[in-house]
């Protein structure tokens, strides 16, 4: 999968997306990670890629022409199909159903804004969804671009290690990740729950299971209303809440 960052800032987006796992997959070639520097495409002395405001107020405003080149440079003159995606406060709000989709693009071009916004007529020329990280306003998009591309990055095939490594992780499936141990059994006074080193599969994975809807029952509630559970799993609710007004705190359950 290619991604495509118009920036300002190439070198701060390389830093922290040729690390870790997504910078093994780009070594690799699964992942194709470019960064595009907008002030390449001015047509200036300064590179400078911004001016005043019409209408006047604070800040500056990036340029349209600049971001407009960037974008032809990317796409063969627009011509390529590629989804773009302005980010922005303003956008709908990231998550995990959005990074799915977004997985079955082979090209995005992620639009990173700066200043006090972007001239709309590029907007309205290149841009085909705009996306926030959350109703707060960071300083540029670069930070968000970065998590999209992290979300959306390992979930193409090949970068984790198989699809077990995130099907069951917090909100794929609309709920919130079970709790998660390791080696030693007994640490800072707590032991591992039973059932985890009893070996029974068909167990572990009812425990697994009923502990993610535990926890997004404590945590996110509001999940609840929307994630796909069977009548036994609507059942478990109930016992849950009775449990949870007993003190219960999953450590020796093995049911």
């Amino acid at each position: 999968m290619r991604f495509d960052c118009l920036t300002l800032f190439p070198e701060m987006m390389r830093a922290v997306l040729e690390e870790s796992i997504i910078g093994r997959a780009g070594k690799e070639g699964i992942l194709d990670i470019r960064y595009i520097n907008i002030r390449d495409f001015a047509e200036n002395k300064h590179n400078r890629v911004d001016d005043y405001p019409y209408g006047g107020g604070e800040g500056m405003v990036m340029q349209a022409m600049p971001i407009y080149r960037a974008w032809q440079s990317v796409t063969e003159n627009g011509s390529k199909k590629a989804k773009v995606i302005y980010l922005s406060p303003q956008g709908r709000v990231f998550d995990q159903a959005t990074a799915v989709r977004l997985a079955e693009e082979e090209h995005l071009v992620l639009l990173c804004g700066h200043y006090e916004g972007v001239d709309e007529r590029v907007l309205e020329e290149i841009v085909d969804e705009e996306i926030s990280l959350g109703d707060f306003v960071l300083t540029g998009g670069e930070i968000p671009a970065m998590a999209l591309i992290d979300a959306v990055g390992r979930l193409i095939p090949g970068v984790l290690s198989s699809e077990e490594a995130y099907v069951h992780e917090s909100h794929f499936d609309g709920l919130l990740e079970h709790p998660q141990y390791t080696r030693p059994p007994e640490c800072l006074g707590r032991s591992v729950p039973e059932v985890l080193l009893s070996g029974h599969h068909k167990n572990i994975i009812e425990w697994k299971r009923r502990e993610s809807i535990r926890r997004t029952m404590q945590k996110r509630p509001d999940m609840l209303e929307k994630a796909l559970l069977s009548k036994e799993e609507r059942q478990w609710i109930e016992r849950i809440k009775e449990e949870n007004k007993n003190g219960y705190d999953g450590e020796n359950d093995s049911e």
